[in-house]
């Protein structure tokens, strides 16, 4: 993990929702809201467990030595205190909060110094258990969890018909001049 790792993945996290929510914006109220037996039920639902695991991390990673400034105003905004609450009842109000909490992470991006990632961050879990965990692996997890459920979502979306496109990291890749 480095901090232009970092930035990268920051950058792919914020295309990706993009493509995702207007993605799941063709479906229409009923299907986005419509339970679908996945783990956060709909679409609605599994996105709205990736906003709520973000700020999760986030507010802890706030807590970081570094003091990162861009994650300052996450103090004003919801505390989630589940991993299926549910932040937002209409999605206009999700998806806003979902652009500006990615917004929120390219600048934090670009804050991250390489000696943040090997300081260990002190946190409590969602089970009320201790933990002190290397911060580089911490972000490596941050960024696999939302790859994970946007899998889940893209594949919800696609049994309804909606494609999401192309989802790889590769597409943000840029190919390097030749010798």
């Amino acid at each position: 993990m480095t901090p232009e790792f970092t930035q990268l993945m920051a950058h792919y996290n914020q295309w990706m929702n993009q493509r995702m929510y207007e993605a799941a914006s063709r479906l229409g109220a009923d299907r986005l809201m419509q339970d679908r037996g996945a783990f956060f039920g709909s679409v609605f639902g599994t996105l709205q467990h990736i906003a709520v695991g973000d700020t999760i991390w986030l507010l802890r990673f706030a807590a970081h030595p570094s003091g990162f400034a861009s994650l300052r105003a996450l103090q004003d905004g919801p505390r989630p205190t589940a991993l299926n609450q549910q932040l937002f009842a209409q999605w206009a109000d999700l998806q806003a909060y979902r652009e500006a909490l990615d917004a929120t992470l390219v600048a934090w991006s670009k804050e991250i110094q390489p000696a943040d990632l090997t300081h260990p961050l002190h946190y409590v879990n969602m089970a009320g258990v201790k933990q002190r965990k290397r911060f580089g692996p911490l972000v490596t997890h941050f960024f696999n969890h939302q790859t994970h459920h946007r899998g889940q979502a893209s594949t919800l979306m696609h049994q309804w018909g909606v494609d999401v496109g192309a989802t790889d990291l590769l597409a943000l890749i840029p190919d390097e001049a030749q010798d």
